[in-house]
């Protein structure tokens, strides 16, 4: 039996693994089978929750000004993203020939006062144009 430390997770896996199981009648129930698939010895799972424990840092670092950087960094890095995607749809549609030239200007307009204005935010937060390109692991970079 797992010991007060690990019994609210030991209670956690009988609980998903019993919502997901069927109960046929045809074997075990859920919670059966939990029983003698769970293994007794958490020495294991013990040293790998004090890993992670010690690689966490003991207190949070809630410096407002910090977390205002790194919210603008976020929030600058998607607009950035979002902008480059609107652009990339407005040349497709000025190569295919689908806007006119009233349309053709104020889309070059609006791409220019955005890229302005983003300029500004970067400047405002201390964030240069490659502080925005955040890593995504495996998906690569963000931009």
């Amino acid at each position: 039996m797992p010991g007060p430390r690990h019994g609210a997770l030991a209670s956690l896996l009988v609980h998903v693994v019993t919502a997901g199981a069927r109960d046929t009648g045809a074997g075990p129930s859920g919670l059966e089978r939990v029983e003698r698939e769970m293994p007794t010895d958490t020495g294991a799972l013990e040293e790998e929750i004090d890993r992670v424990m010690q690689a966490l840092p003991s207190r949070l670092d809630a410096d407002p000004e910090k977390l205002e950087a790194g919210l603008a960094k976020l929030v600058l890095a998607l607009i950035e993203f979002l902008r480059r995607v609107l652009e990339h749809q407005a040349v497709r549609r000025l190569e295919a020939g689908t806007l006119s030239a009233q349309e053709e200007e104020r889309l070059g307009i609006a791409f220019l006062r955005m890229r302005d204005r983003m300029d500004e935010l970067r400047e405002t937060f201390g964030l240069k144009e490659e502080d925005l390109n955040l890593d995504l692991g495996p998906l690569g970079r963000l931009l």
